[in-house]
């Protein structure tokens, strides 16, 4: 098969929908989704040229040289994203799943008439179904790439919504239009700008991912001195393509000298690889650890980093726990280690039991409460 079948792709388009109903994913209060979704599926506003990982390396998938893969890329479920660009062998844009979209935009309560911004456009199929939503004209997506933002505005035009599709930093906002009622980002950031609070009208919702491994809605107060909100799930986010640089490879933090401490591990390293309320509760608690895993006959082994200077290799024991080797000024298995226990010490809360807050000059997450919760103040972005 060498182009896109229109019978194949409708298919796919209604066993997604399926998917979706037959876990409860389609939200109920926000019953316009499901609508948007069928009326503008995803492969209206998919480049032509897809990437899959091959276990070593991205390889291109083309739409008229194999139309079915191209499409088991776009639909292979509700939880899974399609890359739509790499650059020097890193996927640096996507159409997101269409699980988190939609999770997403049910977190915006958007309406009919609201004006709303998004930051990252990509390939236009979030602004779509938000113009789908607010109406026509009253939608601004800002791309920091030029060839991206281009092609979805064609695409966006192609699909008769008038969506106005600007090229510019997202971190920045888009003050020249005012104040918005929403504001969505597709894209993570570790700290949220305080332009997007300050151009969303009193009383709007911001939503965004951060962290890359949360996303959360904020709800801006009365009189526009901040914002706060619950954390709203769990998805792996890109970072913003300003302020970001490849995730810094462990072996370049190491570099090539020798440990310079070393000690044990007495934990079982598995829960790294699967319990995901854990390793957002690290995230909060320890905000620049990158944590990675592999699993061999000794079992769950770990490698940790913080994108600077110190690193640490926990590598398994056959006879449990894991030996540590480090090195740099910091003792990142030490602070795994008190991060993990006071996680435990709180009750084992999940993503859902953390919100954040956000003001002009601090901004923080907290546990259970906005005011008497425990609260881990956010680092100012590294330059």
């Amino acid at each position: 098969m060498t182009v896109t079948d229109a019978a194949d792709l409708a298919k796919r388009r209604a066993g997604l929908d399926a998917a979706m109903a037959g876990r409860g994913a389609w939200p109920q209060r926000s019953p316009w989704i499901r609508d948007a979704v069928n009326a503008l599926p995803r492969d209206r506003f998919a480049p032509d040229r897809l990437w899959r990982w091959d276990g070593h390396g991205y390889q291109p998938v083309d739409r008229q040289v194999d139309g079915a893969a191209w499409a088991h890329e776009l639909y292979a479920g509700p939880d899974d994203a399609a890359v739509t660009q790499v650059t020097g062998g890193l996927a640096t844009s996507s159409l997101s799943s269409t699980g988190i979209v939609v999770d997403m935009l049910d977190s915006l309560l958007l309406e009919p008439g609201h004006r709303v911004l998004e930051l990252g456009t990509g390939a236009g199929w979030n602004a779509a179904l938000a113009a789908h939503r607010a109406g026509p004209g009253r939608v601004t997506s800002i791309e920091i790439d030029p060839v991206l933002a281009a092609a979805a505005q064609a695409r966006l035009e192609q699909a008769r919504l008038p969506v106005r599709v600007e090229v510019g930093d997202g971190a920045a906002g888009w003050p020249a239009a005012g104040r918005f009622d929403r504001v969505i980002a597709t894209y993570a950031v570790e700290r949220v700008p305080w332009a997007w609070i300050e151009g969303c009208a009193p009383g709007g919702r911001v939503v965004t991912p951060w962290g890359r491994l949360g996303y959360v809605a904020l709800d801006v107060a009365a009189d526009g001195s901040h914002a706060v909100g619950w954390m709203q799930g769990l998805a792996q986010f890109m970072p913003a393509r300003d302020n970001s640089r490849p995730e810094a490879a462990f072996r370049d933090v190491r570099g090539r000298g020798p440990a310079e401490h070393e000690s044990t591990f007495e934990r079982d390293l598995s829960p790294l690889r699967a319990d995901w309320d854990l390793l957002f509760s690290l995230r909060v608690a320890v905000a620049d650890l990158r944590i990675t895993t592999a699993v061999d006959q000794d079992g769950t082994s770990a490698w940790l980093h913080d994108g600077n200077a110190s690193w640490a290799a926990l590598s398994a024991s056959p006879t449990g726990g894991a030996r540590v080797h480090g090195g740099g000024p910091r003792r990142l298995a030490d602070e795994l280690t008190a991060a993990w226990a006071t996680w435990e010490d709180d009750g084992r809360p999940g993503v859902y039991d953390y919100g954040m807050t956000v003001t002009p000059d601090h901004q923080y997450v907290w546990l259970n409460d906005p005011v008497t919760g425990p609260r881990r103040g956010l680092p100012t972005a590294r330059t």
